[in-house]
């Protein structure tokens, strides 16, 4: 299989070369035509987010062209000096297609079962499709990758449980409360954190989401991005005894909220719990909380230890994903290598000469015996002819991978059900 590719991610290249590497959408547009029209190759995908850049090309059979891979990244990031040869690996036929796979299932990213991924290679794809650098081999290829990524989501637990801080806290809130839709949630602190806090709420159906911050601009700004509704940073004690659910993020020298604090808001909630999480750091949340009966504090601790249980239940999914890989990397060789040009004449030949002595044997008695091997004679030529033009114009290709012989011969396959016959 003619399909090369070279790469570097967050195993083999620092975060400040990751990102001097990545392909905006505005270089992708000339990336391309560079790749296909300068360098020659027949197929191209790229493969570029904050944590890895890939190329999947389709190049001449045995020729290993790294370093026209290596020399295109060079000239389009304009990166002589820092793109050192040890950042990249490199990767031929079976090689290729298994990282990709890995790639699409989660278990090669930085944090493994990353949910995103999937959709970051699907959109890959379909922006190469759109520039029309995708073809024959690229286009199975890619497409076997998302089913290995769709599999591993529905076959392992790969994707389950929270392996982020803003995640944990969410889904920790959603075990101690069922129905997240009749709660009202206070987020404290407006920052990057806050924010991937919001969605999570957001998405798990919190009923009111009540979002306040030292610099009310930023709670604003989020509120507008996200929803929800902005109480002033001075007065969000006071919301206390309305709310299930507080989730602070802010950085300060001192605790936001002191276990006196809790003390009328507890008299006025009677029994109805109070969940906090505190994700701050330093604090901002007393400890001395814990000690209210119907209050309920955890902190980044506690949440580490969910995030590190979750990761090693991930990690011990690998190997049934791993087993999936295998699967579709079998069942890709045996396409491609079912497209061979003479096993296709071969199988079509056969099929032909056995649908002609059905129908022979079937009115054969119909025909006086002097007739019978007249008719075997002439339905034996009328199949040659029928053969003749297609099977010549195969063969006239040699299967030169420039012109479109994979192409006709899977369509073939495809059109008169030899496929059926592969698996």
């Amino acid at each position: 299989m003619n399909l090369l590719s070279i790469g570097a991610n967050h195993r083999t290249a620092p975060i400040d070369i990751r990102e001097r590497l990545y392909f905006t959408e505005k270089e992708l547009e000339s990336a391309y035509d560079v790749l296909l029209n300068k360098y020659g190759f027949k197929e191209a995908v790229i493969v570029s987010t904050c944590n890895r850049t890939e190329i999947y090309t389709v190049t001449d059979p045995f020729a290993l062209r790294y370093g026209d891979l290596l020399d295109f990244i060079v000239e389009m990031k304009q990166a002589k000096e820092f793109a050192k040869p040890e950042y990249f690996y490199r990767q031929f036929a079976s090689g290729a297609a298994n990282h990709l796979f890995r790639v699409a299932s989660g278990i090669d990213s930085m944090v493994i079962g990353d949910i995103q991924i999937l959709a970051q290679i699907k959109d890959s794809y379909y922006y190469a499709d759109q520039k029309k650098t995708t073809g024959f081999l690229t286009n199975r290829l890619f497409h076997t990758a998302f089913r290995v990524g769709k599999r591993a989501r529905a076959e392992t637990e790969i994707g389950e449980g929270a392996v982020s801080i803003s995640y944990a806290a969410v889904e920790l809130a959603n075990k101690i409360f069922a129905d997240l839709s009749k709660k009202r949630a206070l987020l404290i602190g407006a920052g990057e954190t806050g924010e991937l806090t919001a969605k999570h709420l957001k998405s798990k159906g919190i009923g009111d989401l009540l979002v306040t911050n030292r610099t009310r601009k930023r709670s604003e700004d989020l509120v507008e991005r996200i929803g929800g509704r902005v109480i002033e940073f001075e007065s969000f004690v006071q919301e206390l005894n309305k709310c299930d659910i507080v989730i602070s993020s802010i950085t300060a020298d001192e605790h936001v909220i002191k276990a006196p604090m809790l003390q009328d808001v507890m008299k006025k909630r009677g029994s109805e719990p109070l969940f906090i999480i505190d994700i701050g750091v330093p604090r901002n949340v007393d400890p001395a909380c814990n000690k209210y009966e119907s209050v309920f504090l955890h902190d980044i601790d506690s949440l580490q230890n969910i995030i590190d249980k979750n990761l090693s239940k991930r990690t011990s999914e690998v190997p049934k994903i791993e087993k999936i890989i295998m699967e579709e990397l079998k069942e890709l060789f045996h396409w491609y290598s079912s497209l061979k040009l003479n096993p296709t004449i071969s199988d079509l030949r056969q099929m032909f000469e056995f649908i002609r002595q059905a129908e022979v044997e079937k009115h054969i008695n119909r025909f006086n015996e002097q007739d019978r091997e007249l008719v075997d004679l002439v339905t034996k030529r009328i199949v040659n002819k029928l053969l003749h033009t297609p099977m010549t114009t195969l063969r006239s290709s040699n299967g030169d991978p420039k012109d479109d012989t994979l192409s006709h011969i899977s369509s073939i396959r495809k059109l008169f059900g030899l496929e059926r016959k592969d698996s």
